[in-house]
């Protein structure tokens, strides 16, 4: 009788145990978790098309993660979106020509900021816009463009 109750509490604290890794792993690939994520200052890029850009998408430098988006609002003067850009600290020398694109990733197509660097000698400081940004490219579109294009190639 006494090992079966071992056994069964053995059992339980397994299935606990990997119940929790399952949840740990299902916020990281989510990027809901706050793991390893960095105080830093914040910059803002406007772009005229978001697509599927989100909060808490990452924002990423050479492929390396240096960033999230914080926030993103649309600016009632321009209808464009203001992308607000929380960048970890450690990375506190972009320079001030930094251009910003949207991209899409993986076979589930999240998107994300990618920074190119610049060659200003000035670095971008909390507060400061990206000027040069180049808008997410929308697959509907470009098959749009491209039908049309064929419809007036036809006459």
């Amino acid at each position: 009788m006494r090992q079966k109750k071992s056994t069964e509490v053995t059992v339980g604290l397994f299935v606990l145990l990997g119940m929790g890794a399952l949840f740990f792993l299902a916020m990281k690939v989510s990027n809901l978790s706050a793991f390893n994520d960095e105080q830093g200052y914040r910059v803002t890029a406007e772009f005229e098309n978001i697509g599927g850009l989100k909060a808490r998408s990452p924002v990423t430098l050479a492929g390396v993660r240096i960033g999230r988006v914080e926030r993103i609002e649309l600016d009632p003067e321009t209808y464009n979106a203001n992308v607000v850009l929380n960048l970890y600290a450690s990375f506190d020398t972009l320079p001030t020509d930094t251009a910003a694109s949207i991209y899409t990733a993986g076979l589930l197509g999240e998107q994300y900021i990618g920074l190119e660097a610049g060659a200003e000698e000035e670095f971008l400081k909390d507060g400061d816009v990206i000027e040069l940004t180049q808008p997410a490219l929308v697959l509907e579109q470009v098959i749009g463009q491209f039908l049309f294009s064929k419809a007036e190639g036809d006459e």
